[in-house]
């Protein structure tokens, strides 16, 4: 019995022994003290301490990798320069060295103003605010040479107890940086897309910023939001091949190495400035908007391309983009926008650049084929003129089958017997009624699509002719509007205008002129130059024309009809 009792207390012991040993390492452990983090400065004096009394310092946690103080890097090739600050690992100055601003100076391409107050390019979009915010005004521990010449890479990291960044830029010999971008936070990979924010620094007026816009390009189908269709935060899913923003001359577009997981990030913020240009410092403001863009993974790491350069169809042109379906354009042409008339805009385009090759200047180049387009084009004011005499020689008996059916009604069925008549008339006599206007509709496809060049064509900024200084810009002496009106007046005086009231036509030669001619005032002067030589070529082929039989057939007739209204 005893040795029983003894063999129940040590079985007993020796659980209880092992018991300790195995639950030990389920009891709650102490508390381990937490890295002290480096502290902001305290907005108020702190009392002079002695070095014996100062705290030993501490060192920090291990993995964490930062700058010490603010540095600039710059990177530049032929055609840019770019200043980039380890705070955020951002660009501070983006300068086109091809491009002049409106004093003369190479073109920033950062605003300024703007970026100040709402981020720089190449800085870091995410919806975390608070997260936003580190990224962006950390300092990373960027490359050690201060100057770098392409091709070539610079790295920026950043990483604390809870976040690390790795930001790499390649640069090669074109206009296209090439990035690749993580963010990791508290173990996990969150997206960071890289942006660019703020505009472009050649807006320089309210008309510039009206033509920003932000742009996408999907299986070859391409949008265009301009000012006020964009919302600050919205986001628009891919896949696209290319997005970003743009203005009227260049643009900031990002190229996804994986169109399918791309997504875009809108930005439109407001923004006062003054009201002159030509006034930097006065205090009349005007509210604009700038338009920015943020692309890139929202799964994760992101890496693309990013072209940020002038909308030059040459350069596009060389620079292939992703494709979906292989049926969309292979490159980035689609940034230049020639609008609905982009099939008569653009090779008047191209057929103007060749002229340029020989003539050596934009505004010659455009003498040139305004007056070979409208020694095309005479054979249409020869056929005009023979439908507008057909149309006075039938004009009297049209009028005697109008007074016949006045009396009836537009509902009346017998109305169909006067149409009727008329066409049968037409017929008869070989007359077209759409050929008085057939020549003007013609016509009037190349002056639109002259507009419509004009307002993208890069090779026409600032390019000079005479007084003009910038032929994409108003004419700053509104010479051209002027010869505009004058040569609209003649037009109208020389050109026979068979079956108008003479008050009427009175009117109407004064009146069409100078409304034109109000219009032209804001226009750019390469069109106001197409327009007046265009109206000088056709006073001189209507001079001519007046002269010929066929013209004093019509001259004779429109002076009989106006002694029969004298009487």
């Amino acid at each position: 019995m005893e040795r029983r009792i003894f063999l129940v207390f040590a079985i007993s012991f020796l659980i209880m022994l092992i018991s300790q040993v195995w639950l030990k390492k389920y009891e709650p452990k102490p508390p381990q003290p937490a890295a002290p983090r480096p502290q902001a400065a305290p907005i108020y004096p702190l009392p002079p301490t002695r070095v014996s009394e100062q705290p030993a310092r501490v060192m920090p946690p291990a993995g964490v990798k930062q700058a010490s103080a603010e540095a600039e890097s710059v990177v530049e090739n032929d055609l840019y320069r770019i200043r980039f600050s380890n705070r955020g690992g951002q660009v501070k100055s983006w300068v086109l060295k091809k491009y002049d601003d409106d004093k003369g100076n190479p073109l920033e391409l950062v605003h300024t103003a703007a970026a100040e107050k709402y981020g720089y390019p190449l800085s870091l979009w995410s919806y975390d605010e608070s997260l936003r915010n580190k990224l962006n005004s950390a300092l990373y521990v960027g490359p050690a040479a201060n100057s770098l010449t392409a091709p070539t890479a610079i790295t920026f990291e950043y990483s604390d107890t809870d976040v690390s960044v790795r930001k790499t830029f390649h640069f090669d010999h074109s206009y296209l940086v090439t990035m690749e971008i993580s963010v990791v936070s508290q173990g996990a990979a969150v997206s960071a897309l890289p942006m660019w924010p703020a505009g472009f620094g050649d807006e320089s007026n309210p008309a510039a910023y009206a033509t920003s816009q932000v742009e996408y390009q999907n299986d070859g189908r391409i949008d265009r939001l301009s000012v006020k269709k964009v919302s600050s935060g919205a986001t628009v899913q891919g896949p696209f091949q290319w997005a970003g923003v743009t203005d009227r001359y260049f643009a900031a577009v990002f190229l996804p190495e994986d169109p399918a997981a791309s997504a875009l990030v809108t930005l439109n913020n407001p923004l006062d400035v003054p009201r002159s240009p030509q006034k930097p410092d006065s205090k009349e403001m005007i509210k604009v908007e700038v338009l920015g863009a943020a692309v890139g993974n929202l799964k994760g790491a992101t890496a693309q391309r990013m072209y940020v350069g002038p909308k030059d169809l040459k350069t596009l042109e060389a620079i292939p983009v992703p494709t979906i379906t292989g049926s969309e354009p292979p490159d980035l042409r689609g940034l230049v926008d020639f609008g609905w008339l982009g099939l008569i805009a653009r090779p008047l385009f191209l057929w103007l650049k060749w002229t340029y090759k020989y003539v050596g200047n934009w505004g010659w180049a455009i003498v040139i084929q305004t007056l070979i387009i409208n020694v095309a084009l005479l054979p249409l004011r020869l056929s005009q003129m023979k439908s507008m005499l057909k149309m006075q020689r039938v004009a009297p008996q049209i009028k005697s089958i109008q007074e016949k059916y006045k009396k009836y009604s537009l509902r009346d069925p017998r109305k169909q017997e006067m149409n009727q008549e008329i066409a049968a008339l037409y017929k008869q006599h070989g007359v077209n009624p759409a050929g008085g206007c057939l020549p003007l509709l013609i016509q009037m496809p190349f002056l639109f699509a002259y507009y419509r060049m004009l307002g993208v064509a890069l090779d026409l900024r600032q390019a000079h002719w005479l007084w003009i200084r910038d032929l994409s810009g108003p004419d700053p002496w509104h010479i051209l509007p002027i010869a505009i009106i004058i040569t609209m007046l003649f037009m109208q005086r020389m050109t026979p205008q068979p079956g108008m009231d003479p008050v009427q036509q009175r009117m109407m030669n004064f009146m069409m002129p100078a409304f034109l001619g109000f219009i032209s005032l804001n226009l750019a002067a390469g069109l106001c130059l197409y327009w007046s030589e265009g109206n000088l070529i056709g006073i001189v082929q209507q001079a001519i024309m007046n002269r010929t039989e066929l013209g004093r057939e019509m001259r004779e007739m429109m002076e009989k009809r106006a002694r029969k209204k004298d009487k």
